[in-house]
């Protein structure tokens, strides 16, 4: 079925901040497949559009259309941003964390911690999992012994007097 420009404007506009309403509420009052309306958020979310529809506040977004806001407002200007959040239902304060958030992640000093950290715990995990084949080699031999010691009391007999 084929969907107004209009129509779809309007609810790719109330799925996205500040009224972020839930893809179930929009198919049912647009009498519209959720699957279409899935489809149309991927769409608006693949060319840079904030638009979870999902009734999330901001701080729960994904971390794409985190990315996608300071993107878009990286080149607007003090007057641009505050119209932008108040549009949104943003602060601009969450952007700039957002920003800080996403620059932490290309910097040197993260990755060499977390190149420490991920040693660490293949040192550790490599230390486990010998622990667990010295343990399971001597779970092995009692319980090899044991079945000797079994076959040789039928055999011979019990010893106890």
């Amino acid at each position: 079925m084929r969907y107004s420009k209009e129509l779809k404007e309007t609810v790719l506009r109330r799925m996205m901040p500040p009224s972020n309403e839930s893809i179930a509420t929009l198919a049912d009052e647009f009498n519209i497949t959720t699957a279409t309306l899935y489809a149309w958020r991927r769409a608006a979310q693949a060319s840079g559009v904030a638009a979870p529809g999902n009734e999330r506040v901001s701080d729960d977004w994904s971390a794409e259309s985190k990315l996608a806001v300071v993107l878009e407002t990286a080149s607007f200007c003090e007057a641009q941003l505050a119209e932008y959040c108040r549009a949104k239902g943003l602060y601009r304060e969450q952007i700039e964390q957002w920003k800080a958030q996403a620059l932490a992640g290309f910097s040197p000093v993260r990755r060499a911690a977390d190149t420490v950290s991920q040693q660490m715990q293949n040192k550790r995990l490599r230390k486990l999992e010998s622990e667990l084949r010295r343990k399971d080699r001597a779970l092995a031999e009692a319980a090899a012994l044991l079945v000797l010691s079994k076959k040789a009391s039928a055999i011979w007999g019990d010893e106890e007097k």
